[in-house]
């Protein structure tokens, strides 16, 4: 059975999030144990995005950083942090339409976070696909 992708990125942020707390913490971990505990079915979306984040975090927290006035992502909390990486991964690296990304995002936001954060997730998002995507 496929899963709707926007049920996958509610798994992907769930990964992120436990991942980012492992890190924290420094606890071991293996990313695809991690993906295991989460997804019962192996998904090449959500490795592609969780390996993705990964891969290219520094890049997408320093794009983040350029953009969170007066704030950096680390003083996010680990969901809003996992959320905003998942909407910059798949705005910067993937095919899915760019008004997708940032909806994406918005939407998990509004379920997961609290407004200011939203708002915050969307500006950037926006400043980003604006600024570095659509120059």
């Amino acid at each position: 059975m496929e899963m709707h992708r926007s049920k996958l990125r509610v798994s992907i942020m769930t990964i992120l999030y436990q991942i980012n707390m492992y890190k924290k913490n420094k606890i071991d971990y293996q990313v695809d144990n991690v993906i295991k505990e989460v997804l019962e079915v192996d998904n090449e979306f959500v490795k592609e995005i969780v390996y993705g984040v990964i891969t290219h975090e520094q890049e997408l927290d320093d794009m983040a950083n350029k953009y969170l006035d007066g704030w950096s992502i680390n003083r996010l909390g680990n969901t809003d942090k996992a959320i905003l990486e998942m909407g910059l991964y798949e705005l910067l690296y993937t095919d899915t339409p760019n008004i997708v990304c940032i909806n994406e995002a918005v939407e998990l936001a509004k379920t997961y976070s609290d407004d200011s954060v939203r708002k915050m997730i969307n500006g950037v998002l926006d400043n980003v696909l604006h600024n570095e995507i659509n120059e």
